[in-house]
């Protein structure tokens, strides 16, 4: 990596015109075919860079260049730590908080094992490699899970594990870059390490709170004009990010990440007024710096730096992405609500982007100022490969191996998350649906929460608020609140709005079941849900005590016939193919469901009840209903 002059080539204005245009455009692409917006970034790089056509030349920069990719990167750490909310925090499941800690941890010291073995570096610079690899981050992962409708506690884990590893990944980044500035050329001296490192850290969180709080008060206390407001809030926060990096850079070097990520931390959490218009100025604001970091990065690279790496640098991917990565979602999915399939797929699906390139960006002009022109090549080389193959290959196929490891299931959504709506919800999941409960009572959330299901805080009769649930993509749709009228209404949204092949209704008061059913809704009255209950424990006692305990030991699920080899079969040919435990209760043609006898002949479309043991009736499904 080099940024010496390469010869005459465009003016600034035109380099600068020409980065933000292509950040644009590949922006527009990425949003076309989603897919995360740095694959694009980066061959427009290559493309028009000095290895490409020439167009874009970073020596015209000078030496200005490395102070523009610092600011770049304080506005991309910022707004990573702004997304940081401690209440989302406090709400995760264990698995998430176990990702971002073990998770981190076995990625920071794996990646910096193989790094050192396979390119034969210093152990320096080889966690500092691993510190940056640490992270994902949601710029990567949210385009993909957009894409592929993953169940909502995997698509909650690793979103929170990218935002809070952006932030991880950076401070770390800077210890281990102190570590390699310090040894380079001199025995290490823990002493000064510490010293060093304290001395900046302590600046960073100093010169961060001291703008985060100013910029709060100002926010808070101070009249930014009324017609004028959300535009001066949205400068202030800009203002107050850049301030916080060149103020603590300006007093400990390097110490200007540490100040944008607690400023970052502080205000996005601060409950600060118009916080949903700096947002977005700030989504769009880094979306520019981003492109600028990304193309400079990418046209700086050359072909032999990255061939210079050799089996070395292949070595490093492959472990890191098929060995180190399984290895800590495994740690840290351990006994937690995941399946196997769910885990496979966060193991494989970890593509790393926006933080590694920035900062490695950023530290390799810093290394290549002091001299340490190898260590810059080998930084930028290393986390260049990784961050173009996993984006690659684990962004163009992560909707291939969510299909192959069956985790795109349609949705269940449950609007009511009192006790009728947790223990339906309970009974689904156990049998494998992906259940989301919609609530709006802060209490029954906390409840629901607490008992680990996925709940959508809003209005379930809004229906931007089942579509932010996923309604668009339910298969079921079940009314369950305590109010007749906001269950009526949630079924003709869902009926009118939304695509739901099944929508029930649950009626409170038996007089208001004919009501519900003359406008179309399948309903259930929890009257005489109870009645049949109670008919069932006097009459059929043992029935009654297994269909209880459904979804523990037996199971009972019908299923459209889709196999094509077992459409013609007989009932008796079909039967000798199911597993032992798993018996024909039930088949339904053309509205019509009767108690098949072992000639009844299968047809395309017939739907099938399965009755037995849950594993049993879990493969028969699979053989005559397979994923599609």
């Amino acid at each position: 990596m080099s940024v010496e002059s390469t010869g005459s080539g465009p003016g600034l204005l035109v380099i600068v015109a020409t980065v933000i245009g292509l950040g644009v455009v590949a922006q527009i692409l990425a949003d076309r075919f989603q897919v995360p917006s740095v694959l694009f970034l980066i061959v427009s790089g290559i493309v028009v860079g000095p290895v490409g056509i020439g167009l874009l030349n970073p020596a015209s920069f000078g030496g200005a260049l490395s102070a523009i990719v610092g600011l770049s990167v304080a506005i991309i750490v910022f707004e990573g730590a702004f997304h940081l909310k401690l209440s989302k925090l406090r709400e995760a499941p264990s698995a998430q908080i176990k990702l971002v800690t073990i998770g981190a941890a076995v990625s920071l010291v794996g990646t910096a094992v193989t790094v050192r073995y396979a390119l034969g570096t210093e152990w320096d610079l080889a966690f500092l490699i691993g510190a940056l690899l640490v992270a994902t981050g949601p710029t990567v992962i949210t385009p993909i899970l957009s894409v592929v409708a993953v169940r909502d506690r995997v698509e909650a884990a690793l979103e929170t594990e990218g935002i809070v590893n952006d932030v991880t990944a950076a401070i770390l980044a800077v210890v281990m870059f102190e570590v390699v500035v310090l040894t380079e050329g001199a025995a290490f001296e823990f002493n000064e390490f510490l010293s060093e490192f304290i001395t900046k850290l302590g600046t960073g969180l100093f010169v961060g709170m001291l703008v985060a709080g100013a910029v709060w008060y100002v926010l808070r206390h101070v009249d930014l004009s009324r017609g004028n407001a959300p535009q001066n809030a949205r400068l202030l926060v800009l203002v107050g990010a850049l301030v916080a990096y060149a103020g603590a850079d300006f007093f400990a070097k390097e110490a200007g990440i540490a100040a944008v990520a607690t400023a970052g931390m502080l205000l996005g959490n601060a409950d600060l007024p118009y916080e949903e218009k700096i947002e977005e100025f700030k989504g769009d604001i880094t979306l520019v710096v981003l492109s600028f970091v990304f193309i400079i990065l990418a046209a700086l690279l050359h072909p032999a730096d990255l061939f210079s790496l050799g089996l070395g640098g292949v070595a490093v991917v492959v472990v890191v992405a098929l060995i180190v990565r399984p290895l800590g979602v495994m740690l840290s999915t351990t006994g937690d609500r995941f399946d196997w399939g769910e885990r496979l797929f966060m193991s494989f699906v970890g593509p790393r982007g926006i933080i590694p390139a920035s900062v490695a960006t950023l530290f390799a002009f810093q290394l290549q100022n002091r001299g340490l022109n190898q260590a810059a090549t080998t930084l930028v080389g290393t986390v260049f490969l990784v961050i173009v193959v996993t984006v690659v290959l684990e962004g163009g196929f992560a909707r291939h191996i969510a299909e192959y490891l069956n985790v795109i299931p349609m949705r269940v959504i449950i609007v009511g998350g009192g006790k009728v709506g947790r223990a339906l919800a309970e009974r689904l999941e156990d049998r494998g649906e992906n259940v989301v409960i919609v609530e709006n009572d802060e209490t029954i959330i906390e409840t629901a929460r607490d008992a680990g299901f996925t709940v959508h805080r809003g209005d379930g009769t809004d229906t931007e608020v089942l579509r932010a649930a996923g309604a668009d993509n339910a298969r079921i749709v079940v009314a369950a609140t305590g109010d007749d009228d906001a269950n009526l209404l949630v079924a003709q949204l869902a009926d009118s709005k939304f695509d739901v092949d099944t929508i029930i209704a649950r009626a409170n008061n038996p007089d208001n079941v004919d009501a519900f059913e003359d406008l179309g809704v399948r309903t259930i009255s929890s009257s005489m849900a109870t009645a049949w209950a109670i008919d069932n424990v006097i009459e059929r006692p043992a029935l009654s005590n297994w269909m209880t305990e459904l979804g523990r030991a037996g199971d009972v699920q019908e299923i459209e016939v889709t196999s094509e080899n077992h459409i013609g079969k007989t009932i008796e040919e079909l039967d000798d193919e199911l597993p032992s435990g798993c018996l024909i209760a039930l088949v339904g043609r053309d509205g019509d469901t009767q108690v098949p006898n072992e000639n009844f002949t299968l047809q395309k479309g017939d739907h099938i009840t399965f009755l037995g043991r849950k594993d049993a009736v879990r493969e028969a499904i699979d053989l005559c209903h397979p994923p599609a």
